[in-house]
């Protein structure tokens, strides 16, 4: 990957309040035309990131460049190529949608003569064209969210870097905000902060997860489940006579199966068992081979995909989840 190509470089990106590290040693790289999905739970270090890379706050330690500027050395620089809306959109409510794109123009310093086609652009792009002479009290959360995407945008900007852009959104205008930040996305780098891991999945070619200061997993939603998810197999049995231990043993030994997890079920002469296998093959058949082979009564058998919210879920709560694992 060649400079030109890279638009965010973070290396070792460390951030302290007091004796508390919010970021520990961050490290990643995004390259342009590439949509981001930037996850992880609250207190896990997301916002701080976003903070510094759009120069609001400054890093303990580490290095970070943005469209090919050192954020210590030239954050107006960073700042006149990158556009950011913030979950809380920074609207003047009292003006026409048109009235304050054309403020914020002038307060980004684009020139009286090409202002008239900067806000054509972003009331285009944006879906505006019904709204722009009505005063922003009057509009919808959706179009409220799209008045924030197109001050953002108002600038041409390289980086956009969205922080929940679709929080308190129905259905339908998450729709129509998803499909928005896609279309952006095939011409600028759009870093994607949110908690909504269905919206990741229909906008974002990569995802990384932070989990308390540390950079977990990095790869594509098909990377991540395929390499850390693989597929959940749910097995009903009838109680064996060796119990527990007896079905572990049976379902272990299945060449591509990861663990088994196996208890009463509670409903009386029963076992629930989890088998846990990789994505890349169907088990089905070697499982029902196994439990033949071991005279197990087999009651039921299904296969279920581990998908990103599961992994999400793992790799957020199990203690130890830090430290980069890249795929």
């Amino acid at each position: 990957m060649t400079a030109i190509e890279t638009m965010i470089e973070v290396k070792n990106l460390t951030k302290r309040y007091g004796n508390v590290r919010a970021l520990d040693a961050v490290s990643f790289e995004v390259p342009r035309g590439q949509v981001l999905g930037f996850l992880g739970p609250n207190g896990a270090g997301k916002t701080t990131t976003m903070k510094i890379l759009t120069c609001f706050i400054a890093p303990t330690s580490g290095e970070v460049r943005v469209a090919g500027l050192d954020i210590s050395e030239d954050p107006l620089g960073i700042r006149r190529r990158l556009g950011y809306l913030q979950e809380t959109a920074p609207l003047y409510v009292d003006m026409r949608v048109r009235e304050y794109l054309d403020f914020v123009a002038d307060v980004r310093g684009i020139a009286v003569d090409a202002k008239d086609k900067a806000l054509a652009r972003v009331v285009e792009v944006c879906g505006l064209g019904d709204v722009r002479d009505k005063e922003i009290r009057t509009l919808s959360k959706g179009f409220r969210q799209r008045v924030g995407l197109a001050q953002a945008m108002i600038h041409d900007p390289s980086i956009l870097i969205l922080d929940e852009p679709t929080s308190g959104l129905d259905p339908n205008q998450i729709a129509e905000i998803r499909e928005l930040v896609k279309s952006l996305g095939r011409e600028r780098t759009v870093i994607l902060s949110t908690h909504n891991l269905t919206e990741v999945q229909a906008t974002a070619g990569r995802v990384i997860i932070i989990h308390q200061g540390k950079l977990v997993a990095d790869g594509s939603p098909e990377e991540l489940e395929s390499s850390r998810g693989g597929a959940r197999y749910d097995v009903v049995l009838a109680a064996p006579g060796g119990g527990v231990a007896a079905v572990k043993e049976a379902f272990g030994r299945v060449e591509g199966v990861r663990g088994v997890d196996a208890a009463e079920s509670g409903r009386g002469g029963e076992v629930d068992v989890t088998v846990h296998g990789d994505a890349r093959e169907d088990l089905r058949a070697q499982i029902f081979k196994a439990a033949v082979d071991k005279g197990l009564v087999l009651l039921g058998l299904g296969r279920k995909q581990v998908d990103l919210e599961s992994i999400f879920r793992r790799l957020t709560t199990a203690d130890g989840a830090a430290g980069k694992e890249a795929h």
